[in-house]
């Protein structure tokens, strides 16, 4: 699963990037509006991890722009901004989920999978081929009934 991040600071977006990664996903990250909007000219994604201050706009505004345009990809706000008017101008723009910072990373990631179940995603909870069976929520593999041993960090806990 490609995941977009749009995130203007440093530091967290590296966080993200290592976390998400441990958690199997293949993640992009740009700081700006316009970088956001040439990545979605030429990458499909199948989330977006939006922060609301950029630099060089609002991500309200890029958000309702992907909208009006007839995006559909789930979009998750992450942001400072904590008001119940702000989580709701968000979620009426169009933010599929919000989370307010500093969060758990262990939420975050659990609220992607979520988002990429629903319906018309990209991700179920069950994928097979043949007699291989993969477990997108336990991210565990079998084969036939016997399970693959797992060899890894199960979860990762970060906070931010």
């Amino acid at each position: 699963m490609r995941l977009l991040v749009v995130e203007d600071e440093r530091r967290m977006t590296e966080i993200l990037k290592a976390a998400l990664g441990r958690a199997g996903f293949v993640v992009d990250a740009v700081t700006l509006c316009a970088d956001a909007r040439a990545a979605f000219a030429i990458t499909r994604y199948d989330a977006v991890i939006l922060d609301l201050g950029l630099p060089d706009g609002d991500g309200i505004r890029l958000l309702s722009e992907f909208r009006l345009g007839g995006n559909q990809v789930p979009v998750l706000v992450l942001t400072a901004r904590d008001t119940v008017e702000d989580r709701v101008c968000g979620l009426d723009t169009g933010a599929d989920d919000y989370l307010v910072k500093p969060f758990a990373m262990t939420e975050l990631i659990a609220r992607i999978k979520a988002l990429l179940r629903r319906p018309g995603s990209a991700l179920g909870t069950l994928l097979n081929a043949g007699n291989v069976a993969f477990d997108t929520i336990g991210r565990d593999v079998r084969i036939g009934v016997s399970p693959l041993p797992f060899r890894g960090a199960r979860s990762q806990s970060l906070s931010s």
